[in-house]
Protein backbone atom coordinates (compact mmCIF):
# COMPACT_ATOMS: atom_id res chain seq x y z
CA UNK A 1 0.00 0.00 0.00
CA UNK A 2 1.51 3.42 -1.20
CA UNK A 3 0.18 6.89 0.74
CA UNK A 4 0.93 9.99 -0.47
CA UNK A 5 1.59 12.16 2.47
CA UNK A 6 2.75 16.18 2.09
CA UNK A 7 6.56 17.22 3.53
CA UNK A 8 4.98 19.27 6.72
CA UNK A 9 2.67 16.93 7.84
CA UNK A 10 5.14 14.03 7.17
CA UNK A 11 7.64 15.81 9.28
CA UNK A 12 4.96 16.55 12.12
CA UNK A 13 3.68 13.12 12.14
CA UNK A 14 7.29 11.01 11.66
CA UNK A 15 6.97 8.62 14.57
CA UNK A 16 3.56 7.69 13.27
CA UNK A 17 5.17 7.11 9.68
CA UNK A 18 7.98 5.01 11.07
CA UNK A 19 5.54 2.96 12.70
CA UNK A 20 3.47 2.29 9.79
CA UNK A 21 6.66 1.53 7.52
CA UNK A 22 7.36 -1.18 10.30
CA UNK A 23 3.83 -2.56 9.59
CA UNK A 24 4.71 -2.73 5.66
CA UNK A 25 3.57 0.65 4.29
CA UNK A 26 5.20 2.89 2.15
CA UNK A 27 4.85 6.50 1.98
CA UNK A 28 5.74 9.06 -0.62
CA UNK A 29 6.26 12.06 0.37
CA UNK A 30 5.37 14.83 -1.61
CA UNK A 31 6.38 18.92 -1.60
CA UNK A 32 3.58 21.29 -3.26
CA UNK A 33 2.15 18.34 -5.23
CA UNK A 34 5.32 16.23 -6.39
CA UNK A 35 6.70 13.35 -5.15
CA UNK A 36 9.99 13.91 -3.86
CA UNK A 37 10.87 11.17 -1.57
CA UNK A 38 9.65 7.56 -0.81
CA UNK A 39 9.82 6.03 2.98
CA UNK A 40 9.64 2.21 2.79
CA UNK A 41 10.37 -0.82 4.98
CA UNK A 42 14.57 -1.23 5.04
CA UNK A 43 16.28 -3.86 3.14
CA UNK A 44 18.26 -5.40 5.98
CA UNK A 45 19.87 -8.11 3.99
CA UNK A 46 21.27 -5.58 1.48
CA UNK A 47 25.55 -4.43 2.61
CA UNK A 48 25.98 -0.46 1.34
CA UNK A 49 29.12 -0.28 -0.97
CA UNK A 50 31.24 1.99 0.54
CA UNK A 51 33.86 1.58 -2.02
CA UNK A 52 30.93 2.56 -4.47
CA UNK A 53 29.62 5.16 -2.54
CA UNK A 54 33.05 6.86 -2.43
CA UNK A 55 33.78 6.74 -6.41
CA UNK A 56 30.63 8.17 -6.95
CA UNK A 57 30.90 10.92 -4.55
CA UNK A 58 34.35 11.53 -6.11
CA UNK A 59 32.40 11.69 -9.59
CA UNK A 60 29.75 14.39 -8.31
CA UNK A 61 32.59 16.60 -6.94
CA UNK A 62 34.16 16.27 -10.16
CA UNK A 63 32.16 17.26 -12.23
CA UNK A 64 30.20 20.07 -10.07
CA UNK A 65 32.54 22.92 -9.52
CA UNK A 66 32.62 24.47 -5.66
CA UNK A 67 30.11 27.16 -5.64
CA UNK A 68 31.19 30.22 -4.99
CA UNK A 69 29.66 33.32 -3.31
CA UNK A 70 26.34 31.29 -1.94
CA UNK A 71 25.66 31.94 1.60
CA UNK A 72 25.48 27.86 3.00
CA UNK A 73 23.96 29.07 6.44
CA UNK A 74 21.21 31.08 4.72
CA UNK A 75 20.28 28.06 2.77
CA UNK A 76 20.32 26.08 5.56
CA UNK A 77 18.16 28.68 7.66
CA UNK A 78 15.55 28.90 4.51
CA UNK A 79 15.14 25.00 4.38
CA UNK A 80 14.03 25.21 8.51
CA UNK A 81 10.98 27.22 7.47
Amino acid sequence: MNIEIGSYEAKTKLPELLRGVQLGHRYTITLRGAAIADLIPSDKSAKPDVAAAVMHMRQLMETNPPMIGIDTKALIEEGRD
